[in-house]
């Protein structure tokens, strides 16, 4: 279905993931279990945070953030494509697309603001540790969040606006199974120079920035370890630091196999699958990665589980 111009424009055609039709009923089933297993599993971590005043450290603090930002992350996303793979519909209105560019850029953005804080705290847990509880004061925690959201919100809210002043369309059949900017823009007979000067432009602040930060906190906790290299201490760096560095690795390497090396095809099945394991399986992944990797994690769930027990 082809339009002419925005005010034309009511919906657009959502290619889905690249699946036979015969296969969409198991791939719907499986995706189904991922994105309830990342609600639930965030959700127990949030309330692990909560219930254990063990927990109540900046780490944690953090913690229980990012999970509530990955469940809104993927929900973005997750609920649209199985909605469409189960009614077999491929559209999505105009205003839900302009929402879920909004949200998926908010959510996204976080993340990684997120994951920065959470470097920083590790770094003065290992480099400062003398100094921690005076820098890394409850009053700081809660700014840099603050402050998350407010960089996040204002990301988001420009590109979205940007988009929405796009007058003319060549189609309106999105090579993805969200709203993704990038493929909307591709379909755009407008001039895009100014969105994608400031897709550049704010991807540097984003992330790029927050990644070199990350890189950075890492880089002053290896030296630190390496000046004074003990196996107390590399398992201590391992234990704290251990679980963030894998949430990090996933997070940012689907990052940059995507926004970093570009497919050459419009088309390419390439985009749509590594955007798949940013939005659908890390999310998934963390609570894993969290409970598994984390001494502290373990403990609190064994505690209440223990507690539960002996109160009935």
């Amino acid at each position: 279905m082809m339009k002419n111009n925005q005010s034309t424009i009511s919906e657009f055609i959502l290619l889905g993931l690249p699946i036979w039709p015969e296969y969409q009923g198991m791939y719907s089933v499986l995706f189904l279990t991922m994105y309830l297993t990342t609600v639930l599993g965030n959700l127990l971590i949030i309330l692990l945070i909560r219930l254990d005043s063990h927990l109540h450290t900046p780490m944690y603090f953090f913690l229980s953030h990012l999970a509530f930002t990955d469940i809104s992350f993927s929900s973005v996303t997750a609920p649209k494509m199985l909605m469409n793979m189960l009614t077999h519909s491929q559209s999505i209105s105009y205003a839900g697309c302009i929402s879920q560019i909004y949200f998926f850029l908010l959510f996204g953005c976080i993340d990684n603001f997120l994951l920065t804080s959470m470097a920083y705290d590790r770094y003065v847990a290992i480099c400062h540790p003398l100094h921690y509880t005076t820098i890394m004061s409850q009053s700081l925690c809660v700014l840099l969040v603050i402050v998350s959201w407010i960089f996040s919100s204002t990301n988001g809210l420009v590109h979205t606006l940007l988009f929405a002043c796009l007058s003319l369309f060549r189609d309106n059949t999105v090579h993805h199974f969200f709203c993704d900017l990038s493929a909307l823009l591709k379909l755009s007979s407008s001039d895009t120079t100014i969105n994608e000067l400031v897709i550049l432009t704010l991807a540097v602040v984003v992330i790029t920035v927050p990644f070199m930060c990350i890189l950075t906190s890492y880089g002053h906790i290896g030296a630190t370890i390496l000046r004074t290299p003990s196996a107390k201490g590399i398992s201590r760096a391992l234990s704290t630091c251990g679980s963030h560095l894998c949430v990090v690795s996933l997070y940012y390497g689907a990052i940059i196999g995507l926004y970093f090396c570009p497919s050459s095809s419009n088309t390419n099945d390439k985009d749509v699958i590594v955007a798949v394991l940013y939005t659908v399986v890390t999310p998934m992944l963390n609570p894993f990665i969290y409970s598994l990797r984390n001494r502290d994690m373990k403990g609190a769930l064994r505690n209440i589980l223990i507690r539960r027990m002996y109160s009935q």
